[in-house]
């Protein structure tokens, strides 16, 4: 962030704090149908599209980023238009990764893509419960599940399993969300063990989304959403789906 976009942080005043603790008293007060969470789009949302398009639209968009032939966009058209709305066309589940930026590689900008983000991208049950709201409130139309090459977190897991190696902190539990994926791909007897779990790892993490009631299983039977997987690659900047 460059220095003249930096805010300082203010500190809050007790009457703020009042004023604030006042706010949600008078909410709890409120009725149960003015507390609702807003209504999903409706027919004519710029994200009312099948599924297989919105797919189109963001490899098409990756072909262009690999391509170097990305849209030049002015990001700071319509933002009071995204003040109010926002109308992704895919929901993705990525990799905290510095070097992944969905909205970068699929070519996309702000307000298209709704993502999720956790190191080593598999679902837990908060990632699970925002990609359900882009589902239910957003009307996101595809679900992608996003790997990557040279997956640290996947790496960390391989030698969990096969060392035994120790990890500090809460890392240890991130991993044992990973460690199915590498046993699944260990039972493969590939040569090349991590790359077979990062594919195997977004295998496991499509497969519980469709699994996933009532909300995934709802709106996969409605034929509203699909739910994909894919794998980026760092040198190359393409998309392979799984």
């Amino acid at each position: 962030m460059c220095g003249q976009c930096r805010t300082s942080l203010k500190t809050i005043s007790r009457r703020g704090v009042m004023t604030g603790a006042a706010a949600l008293v008078a909410a709890s007060a409120m009725p149960a149908a003015q507390l609702r969470a807003a209504e999903p789009p409706g027919p004519d949302a710029p994200n009312a599209i099948p599924p297989s398009q919105a797919l189109k639209m963001l490899m098409d968009g990756n072909a262009r980023y690999v391509a170097g032939e990305c849209e030049c966009m002015d990001y700071s058209v319509d933002r009071a238009a995204r003040e109010q709305a926002q109308y992704p066309i895919a929901a993705v589940l990525s990799c905290s990764d510095s070097r992944v930026a969905p909205e970068l590689l699929f070519d996309q900008g702000p307000g298209d893509i709704f993502v999720v983000r956790v190191a080593g991208n598999f679902v837990n049950d908060d990632g699970l419960a925002s990609l359900e709201y882009a589902v239910e409130f957003l009307n996101a139309p595809l679900i992608m599940v996003l790997g990557h090459t040279n997956c640290g977190a996947i790496s960390a897991a391989v030698k969990v399993v096969k060392e035994r190696a120790e990890l500090p902190g809460h890392l240890p539990e991130l991993i044992k969300s990973i460690e199915p994926a590498v046993i699944a791909a260990h039972g493969k007897h590939p040569s090349d063990l991590v790359a077979t779990t990062i594919d195997e790892n977004v295998r496991l993490n499509v497969k519980r989304l469709i699994g996933d009631a009532p909300i995934m299983s709802d709106a996969l039977a409605a034929k509203k959403i699909a739910v994909s997987g894919g794998v980026y690659d760092l040198a190359t900047g393409k998309v392979r789906l799984i």
